[in-house]
């Protein structure tokens, strides 16, 4: 996920998008290590663990999960593993659409 991740943050530089992302390795020094290493350059933060506090409140079941939050703060879609790529982009692209439109 982390190289198609990299594309949208650069594609969608200029653009009412934001990627966060959770980790949640057990070691940070590790996750540190592995986002320099791995060009991490969007919101990442680190939880430290499956159970932590963000993967509850959000329900997470599994790894990895994505939730796609329109400009209002809704939830518009979320996927338990990897989406297919074409559907996440055409996803995204039109809630910037409609991001840009209501300003």
């Amino acid at each position: 996920m982390l190289p198609h991740e990299r594309s949208l943050v650069e594609r969608l530089k200029n653009e009412p998008f934001a990627l966060l992302g959770i980790n949640t390795d057990t070691d940070k020094q590790e996750y540190l290590r592995k986002a320099k290493e791995m060009n991490v350059t969007w919101r990442s933060a680190w939880e430290g663990k499956t159970g932590g506090p963000i993967s509850s409140k959000w329900g997470i079941e599994g790894y990895p999960t994505l939730y796609l939050i329109d400009h209002k703060g809704v939830i518009q879609k979320y996927w338990l593993g990897g989406p297919d790529e074409k559907e996440l982009d055409k996803a995204i692209d039109e809630l910037v659409a409609k991001a840009k439109a209501d300003k």
